[in-house]
C-alpha cells in the first residue's frame, strides 16, 4: 500500500526497491554529489571556416544524490548540451564531468558504455521501437546485455506494474497514448538500475493532465527508490511541481541555483524573474500596467510584494497586520502553491505609501520570516 500523498501507482513499491540503493534518511549523512560539472566549457564549430560558438561557459554544478535537479532555461540556453555531457554523448571542450565518482571526460567509447548503463535517459519523443511490444521495449537493455529470458521477465514485469501499464504488457506503441508511451520510456530507463535518471524535455509533447501524471510518477520514483533525477525543461510549472533543487541557465551559463524554494522565493537574476513574470504575485495586473510610479507622491499607495514561505507561510499574517496597525490593505493579485512539499505564496498588495507605514509593515512581516519588496507607487 502506498503511503499517504504518494501517487496512485498500482503496485507495492517494495516489489522493485531492491535493485536501487535505499533512500537516505534525512540528517543521517551529508549530501553527496552524483554528478559534478567543474569549469565545463563546450564550443561547437558549425563549419571549419566558421567561428566557434560557445554552448556552455564556466559551468560549475552538482547534482546531489536523491535530489530532483530541475535545469530551466529558454531554447538555446545550453540545457540539452549540458545533459548530453552526463552520458558522454557530448565531450566538454574544457573542464571535467564526474559521474558517480568517475571522471568521464577522457574515457574511451568502450568505457563510456559502462557509464551509460548506470545512466537512465527519457526523451521528449519517447524513442520506442514500433515493432516491439511494451514488454519487449523495456526488455531491450537486458537483451543487449545478454540476460537470460527468464531473468528478463522477472525484472521487466515489476517495472511494467510500477509505471501503471500492467494491462498494456503486450500492446504496441501505436496502440498507446503519449503518456503511456512515456511511461514505457521511464520503465526502460529504470531497467538498468541507473544511478541517475536524465529527463530531456520529457513532458514537452504531452498535454497538461498527462504531464501532471508523468511528473507524479517521477516524484514517486525519486521518493520511493531514492533515484536521483536531472530534469531539463523550459517550463516553469514542471520545475515547480517536482524539483527539489533548481539551476537557471541563460546563454550557456548557470545564472542562479539553489533549492527550489529559495530560488523561487528570492529570485536574484533577471532571467529567473522573467520566468516568474507571468505568475500571480509577480506580475502587475493589466489595470495597473503603466500606472506604477518609481517614487512616492503625497497620498499615493505603495505596491508591495510579499513572499510567504517557511513556518509562517499559512498564518493569517495580513489580518494580524491590519488589526494591529489599523491598516487598510488591498490584495491586488496573488498565488499560493506548494514547492518542494512546502507551502509557498506571493501576494501583491497596496497600502499607504508613507515611509513610517512601510517601515513598520516590513518589520512586522520580516519578524515572521516573510520577504517584502516595494515595487512602486500608484496615485
Amino acid at each position: 500500500m502506498s503511503r499517504p500523498g504518494a501517487s496512485p501507482i498500482p503496485i507495492a513499491m517494495n516489489a522493485i526497491i531492491h535493485p536501487f540503493p535505499p533512500p537516505a534518511e534525512a540528517g543521517t549523512a551529508p549530501r553527496e554529489a552524483v554528478v559534478t560539472f567543474a569549469g565545463v566549457e563546450k564550443t561547437f564549430r558549425p563549419r571549419q571556416d566558421a567561428p566557434a560558438v560557445a554552448a556552455l561557459q564556466g559551468i560549475d554544478l552538482s547534482v546531489m544524490r536523491g535530489s530532483i535537479l530541475g535545469v530551466i532555461g529558454r531554447s538555446g540556453a545550453g540545457k540539452s548540451t549540458l545533459i548530453r555531457l552526463v552520458n558522454g554523448l557530448e565531450r566538454p571542450s574544457a573542464g571535467r564531468v564526474t559521474v558517480d565518482g568517475t571522471d568521464i571526460t577522457g574515457l574511451s567509447e568502450r568505457q563510456l558504455r559502462a557509464v551509460r548503463r548506470r545512466t537512465g535517459m527519457i526523451f521528449q519523443h519517447f524513442n520506442l521501437l514500433s515493432s516491439r511490444t511494451v514488454f519487449d521495449n523495456i526488455a531491450l537493455p537486458f537483451e543487449i546485455a545478454g540476460t537470460a529470458r527468464a531473468e528478463i521477465a522477472r525484472r521487466v514485469d515489476p517495472l511494467i506494474e510500477l509505471v501503471g501499464l500492467g494491462d498494456k504488457r503486450n500492446r504496441y506503441p501505436a496502440e498507446l497514448s503519449g503518456g503511456q508511451k512515456q511511461r514505457v520510456g521511464i520503465a526502460r530507463a529504470l531497467a538498468t538500475q541507473p544511478t541517475i535518471l536524465l529527463s530531456d524535455e520529457a513532458t514537452s509533447a504531452l498535454d497538461p493532465e498527462t504531464t501532471r501524471s508523468i511528473l507524479e510518477l517521477l516524484a514517486t520514483v525519486n521518493r520511493e527508490l531514492g533515484l536521483t533525477i536531472l530534469l531539463i525543461t523550459h517550463e516553469l510549472a514542471v520545475v515547480r511541481s517536482v524539483a527539489t533543487d533548481v539551476a537557471v541557465m541563460d546563454q550557456g551559463r548557470i545564472v542562479e541555483e539553489g533549492t527550489a524554494l529559495s530560488v523561487f522565493s528570492r529570485p536574484r537574476h533577471a532571467t529567473t524573474r522573467s520566468f516568474l513574470a507571468g505568475e500571480g504575485g509577480w506580475s502587475l495586473p493589466a489595470f495597473l500596467d503603466g500606472k506604477l510610479l518609481a517614487e512616492p507622491r503625497p497620498g499615493a499607495q505603495a505596491v508591495m510584494r510579499i513572499v510567504f514561505y517557511g513556518p509562517h507561510a499559512t498564518d493569517p499574517v495580513l489580518s494580524q497586520l491590519a488589526r494591529e496597525h489599523l491598516l487598510d490593505i488591498n490584495i491586488i493579485s496573488g498565488a499560493v502553491e506548494t514547492i518542494g512539499g512546502k507551502p509557498f505564496g506571493t501576494l501583491l498588495v497596496s497600502l499607504p505609501g508613507d515611509a513610517r507605514t512601510l517601515r513598520e509593515t516590513s518589520a512586522f512581516l520580516g519578524a515572521r520570516g516573510l520577504d517584502t519588496e516595494v515595487i512602486g507607487y500608484v496615485p
